[in-house]
């Protein structure tokens, strides 16, 4: 299974300024997150304070992760990496050396 880095950034310009709204706004989207890292689609995820930007792991498939971020669309914007272990990458060095 391959495990995705997510680069995720809210996009500021449809966050009300009403504070009210605003915090109505966050909660429900936070609760789509805490629900996701609950049932395992997301294995991880944090913000980075004051920017309005942070990071999720996720584990799958290319299309596990499309289904997985378009619920967050068009408020969240994502970069996503796919990435390998130490493992991954000692296995990739010694095949590479063998070649």
């Amino acid at each position: 299974m391959t495990k995705f880095l997510l680069l995720w950034e809210a996009d500021i310009s449809r966050v009300p300024l009403d504070q009210k709204e605003r915090l109505k706004g966050w909660t429900t989207l936070l609760n789509m997150v805490k629900d996701d890292v609950e049932s395992g689609r997301l294995k991880d995820w944090g913000e980075f304070p004051g920017e309005y930007a942070g990071y999720a792991i996720m584990e799958g498939t290319e299309l596990d992760v499309l289904t997985g971020t378009e619920k967050y669309v068009p408020f969240v914007r994502f970069e996503t990496h796919p990435v390998i272990s130490v493992s991954q990458t000692l296995e990739g060095m010694k095949a590479l050396s063998q070649a």
